[in-house]
């Protein structure tokens, strides 16, 4: 029996009784339910604004890249996978810069095996970024690249990526993570 469905009379009533006493049950019913029904919603919803829609992606992207590196057996410190979208917004809006969001780590068992993760910024991503991203790594010796784009790669810097890095560099979209 639905445990939310009003309990039927046994006493009779016509058609017009019969449907007052209903729609008064189910308002009476909707009174009682709905400052739970309301709360349990209002916990999932974020009130953080077009600034905290973009944070929850950027922290939840950040979250499952991590994840993804410990699950391929490299060091990756558990409080930075345990933190909070509250505590990662609190870090992060000390100063917003995309470059704070890049991790690298090695790998467990072999520590001169380097992976680093880079963000990418919210514009389209041409070969000047990826120069750029050259640029800011050549010299850290790394075995895999991580690249979580936030907007779509032209067909030639993607095309530069091979041309560019001796490594294995993976493309991710931050919206798949």
């Amino acid at each position: 029996m639905n445990q939310f469905a009003p309990q039927q009379s046994s006493l009779a009533m016509d058609s017009g009784e019969s449907s007052a006493a209903s729609n008064a049950a189910h308002a009476a019913m909707a009174v009682d339910y709905a400052p739970e029904v309301a709360g349990c919603v209002s916990s999932m919803v974020d009130l953080g604004g077009a600034a905290g829609v973009e944070s929850q992606r950027l922290f939840l992207a950040r979250r499952t890249a991590l994840e993804m590196l410990r699950d391929r057996g490299y060091s990756v410190p558990e409080d930075e996978i345990a933190r909070t979208l509250p505590e990662f917004r609190a870090w992060w809006s000390e100063t917003p810069e995309i470059e704070r969001l890049s991790f690298s780590t090695t790998l467990a068992s072999d520590e001169s095996n380097k992976v680093r993760i880079v963000f990418c910024p919210p514009e389209p991503v041409k070969i000047a970024a990826i120069r750029e991203v050259y640029v800011r790594i050549k010299e850290e010796n790394l075995s895999c690249l991580i690249l979580i784009l936030q907007s779509k790669i032209t067909a030639r810097a993607r095309e530069s990526i091979k041309e560019m890095f001796k490594f294995k560099v993976d493309v991710f979209q931050v919206s798949f993570l």
